[in-house]
């Protein structure tokens, strides 16, 4: 059996006033996502349970398998993982968002799309106004890095929170520091960046381009590694993952899955879908499960941009679903599922809590009576996973569905 999902992160949404009420998904020209939901079935799952982070990090733990609430740690340990580090029983990593905030408001979580470069050139100077030997500033893609709190005497413990910035955009930040153990000395990296970046190089260039300067740091997800049991150890299947996020790719990683690097995959609207749905196929033939995730709808309903979120959404259908779906359909048995990670509101412009829809076609899945996918769809229908972390079992078990 060969099993293909495609994550089209945070499409789940509201009905939209200028959209004439309808959803992203109804609104857009999706033809081979109605596809499946017409050659199959279509249901709902909740991946972001009500005491946790509605966030990537918790949603696609569960998506894949994995009860968050005994495994999730935090989304900056996964991200390490992507990048290959090492971290000890004692190490925490923590999210390092290069952020910029003007009279306390953020403007803008991902500093104006900084480059990595450009990101590299500012956690050198915090490395350097940092002398704490226990701190190590590790520079990632764009505005995405981590900080690394190495040694025993971490002063964090599971009951440190701190705000994902993408929650706050357009908001005032003051009462959104971190709290909780070892919030201090966040709260003071944090602050002191404005200092360490205000006259910097990169933000006087960046500034004359007419470009968003990154005005601080944004300290945030952390946690210590997770202990995951090995995805081929619980369903004796052989996985890969395509995506351009690290924490995907850390998941990846943790679970025993190969990690398939896209060219031109940037994890923003811009992505390379083409060669996503290519790579995904050549894919299929080496791999018993391949996943393809698609961070572009959720970028645009945090910039609020319903047009945008309308176009990757038929992108992703006519770039990645329907060849994929082609492909599939050569072996005797496969099956497609169509989900994504978690609701990401343009109203609110960040991630939330709730259902999301699901649809699944191919072997041994006996079809309902579904003509789309899309919310409303998935609202009436009696298939529901309280548990999202129960659908994969499901999805995996060719006596079901």
């Amino acid at each position: 059996m060969k099993y293909v999902i495609v994550i089209p992160d945070g499409c789940a949404d509201q009905p939209q006033n200028e959209l004439n009420g309808l959803t992203p998904l109804q609104a857009a020209q999706i033809p081979s996502m109605d596809a499946v939901a017409k050659r199959g079935l279509v249901g709902r799952a909740n991946h972001t349970p009500a005491h946790l982070t509605a966030g990537s990090a918790v949603a696609n733990m569960s998506l894949l398998g994995y009860d968050p609430t005994r495994n999730f740690t935090g989304r900056a340990p996964l991200e390490a993982a992507a990048q290959g580090i090492e971290m000890g029983p004692d190490d925490w990593a923590i999210r390092c968002n290069l952020v910029t905030i003007i009279d306390q408001i953020m403007q803008d979580f991902t500093a104006d799309h900084i480059s990595s470069d450009e990101a590299s050139e500012l956690l050198k100077t915090a490395a350097i106004h940092t002398p704490d030997t226990q701190l190590e500033f590790l520079p990632g893609v764009s505005y995405r890095n981590l900080l690394l709190y190495r040694g025993s005497q971490a002063p964090f413990s599971a009951e440190t929170r701190a705000t994902p910035p993408h929650d706050l955009t357009d908001k005032p930040v003051g009462d959104d520091f971190p709290r909780g153990p070892g919030s201090t000395l966040l709260s003071e990296l944090m602050s002191n960046s404005v200092r360490w970046f205000s006259d910097h190089p990169v933000n006087q260039q960046r500034i004359a381009a007419g470009k968003r300067p990154a005005t601080n740091l944004w300290l945030w997800g952390l946690g210590q590694q997770p202990q995951l049991e090995s995805f081929a150890s619980l369903y004796n299947l052989r996985g890969a993952m395509i995506t351009a996020v690290d924490l995907l790719r850390g998941l990846a990683s943790l679970v025993g899955w190969e990690r398939i690097e896209v060219p031109g995959a940037t994890g923003y609207l811009d992505t390379n879908y083409a060669a996503k749905g290519e790579y995904a196929i050549q894919a299929i033939q080496k791999f018993d499960l391949v996943c393809v995730h698609v961070e572009a709808p959720d970028e645009a309903s945090h910039e609020g941009d319903v047009i945008k979120k309308i176009e990757s959404l038929q992108e992703i259908d006519r770039c990645i679903v329907q060849p994929v779906m082609s492909a599939l359909e050569q072996y005797p048995n496969w099956r497609l599922m169509i989900t994504p990670d978690h609701p990401t509101f343009l109203s609110t412009k960040t991630h939330s809590h709730g259902d999301v829809p699901f649809a699944i076609c191919g072997s041994g899945v006996t079809p309902d009576e579904s003509l789309e996918y899309n919310e409303l769809t998935a609202a009436t229908s009696t298939l529901t996973f309280p548990n999202g972390f129960e659908l994969m079992p499901q999805f995996v078990n060719q006596d079901r569905f």
